[in-house]
């Protein structure tokens, strides 16, 4: 497969990136550009557009109830989930922490990993200056553990597509435990690949969440599309 770079198409709107809706659940399907909860950039977060739009479609007066159930890093896409009641949000916060949520996310990264399946531990430290955290293969002091589970499910003349099933959530987490084992992910200058991609966003993407809905008791799982990208676009086999 080879790419082929075309221009990026309009953004997509709010309502099309809707991957499920209910009383007590919105689930988004986030673009690259955007950040879920407001930060020193003074940008709109994800969070506000979402509580307009509930404000609006359901005619609510004043604010409406949200609540950010987790965070995607800003140049990363895909499925975010949200609570639009109390409940919703304290039993999700509970499943967050006793890892019953699962999240799987695809990586488009320069080099194959050795073996093409495994499985990654490492004790993480975070650098807040920097932003950035640092993997190592022992603990270390305000180390945190990580692990992962990663395999190679495409292939481009360029690329290589990894699927990962994250089992803990640490800072930078899949950024820096797939540059440690030489794999940087397209377009993450921090992490090590040699050169950004335009508009800084980079190839990691959210690709599902799976988990018992808090109320409901129901099997959810949300699939959610990777952007429109000629990169992304080279793994349509996969990807559709």
């Amino acid at each position: 497969m080879s790419e082929n770079h075309t221009n990026p198409p309009a953004r997509p709107s709010l309502q099309s990136r809707v991957l499920y809706e209910d009383n007590h659940l919105l689930i988004i399907n986030k673009l690259p550009s955007e950040i879920v909860q407001g930060d020193k950039s003074g940008d709109i977060p994800l969070s506000e557009i979402v509580r307009e739009y509930i404000r609006v479609k359901y005619n609510k007066p004043g604010n409406a109830f949200l609540g950010v159930v987790h965070r995607l890093d800003r140049p990363v896409s895909g499925a975010v989930i949200f609570a639009r009641t109390s409940k919703g949000l304290t039993r999700l916060n509970e499943m967050l922490r006793e890892r019953t949520i699962r999240k799987t996310y695809w990586a488009v990264v320069k080099n194959l990993p050795s073996p093409d399946n495994g499985h990654l531990m490492h004790f993480m430290v975070r650098n807040e200056q920097q932003n950035k955290s640092y993997c190592f293969d022992d603990e270390r002091k305000n180390s945190s553990r990580a692990e992962l589970d990663y395999r190679l499910i495409g292939r481009s003349d360029r690329y290589f597509l990894l699927e990962v099933d994250l089992h803990t959530g640490r800072h930078h987490q899949i950024r820096a435990q797939l540059a440690h084992i030489g794999c940087p992910i397209k377009g993450d200058l921090k992490y090590g690949f040699d050169r950004s991609n335009p508009g800084g966003f980079i190839h990691l993407h959210a690709r599902s969440v799976s988990f018992e809905h808090p109320v409901s008791k129901v099997l959810i799982h949300i699939v959610a599309s990777p952007p429109a990208d000629p990169v992304w676009d080279v793994f349509k086999e996969v990807t559709t």
